[in-house]
């Protein structure tokens, strides 16, 4: 990689981690899974960064990876970590965090199936339509509409999450 395209791949990554780790962190529900999730990406991204750079939309190209490396993480049966000599950013981890919904809100999607959660993240946490939804989990618009419905359902159903009526208020 050129130094050009190492500086505009260094200024991607700095723009967007932020908003990754949040995201990562709604699908998989563990802070320290999300940071994974999130560098095994960015690594991936690098490799890749000429299809990236070159895509139209190089922010859904990668939300695409960070959902495909998420499947892919339950997938595998061993688990293989490298262990590293500097600990990931405070400021990014700080920022994920203080941006991150409620506990009730992440156990409630952690009891979603992992579709169900996926199809809520994009559909509501970073509001996409249903197509956009439908080509990045590679399945059909209705596939989205019964995943998210039938979350939405499940979410009702918490306790926690409920609005209080409007004479409890």
């Amino acid at each position: 990689m050129d130094r050009a395209s190492e500086q505009r791949y260094c200024d991607f990554v700095l723009s967007r981690r932020a908003g990754l780790l949040r995201e990562a962190y709604l699908l998989v529900g563990d802070v320290h899974l999300a940071e994974d999730l999130v560098q095994t990406v960015l690594a991936k991204i690098y490799v890749a960064w000429h299809r990236v750079s070159a895509s139209d939309a190089p922010d859904a190209y990668v939300r695409k990876m960070l959902i495909n490396t998420n499947v892919s993480r339950h997938r595998r049966r061993r688990v293989a970590e490298v262990l590293t000599d500097a600990p990931p950013d405070a400021a990014d981890l700080a920022s994920a965090q203080s941006h991150a919904p409620s506990s009730a809100v992440i156990e409630a999607l952690m009891g979603l199936s992992r579709r169900q959660r996926t199809a809520i993240v994009l559909r509501f946490w970073d509001d996409l339509p249903e197509s956009a939804v439908a080509e990045l989990m590679g399945c059909s618009v209705g596939s989205v509409r019964t995943h998210t419905a039938r979350a939405m359902a499940r979410l009702r159903a918490v306790p926690d999450l409920r609005q209080p009526a409007a004479h409890e208020r």
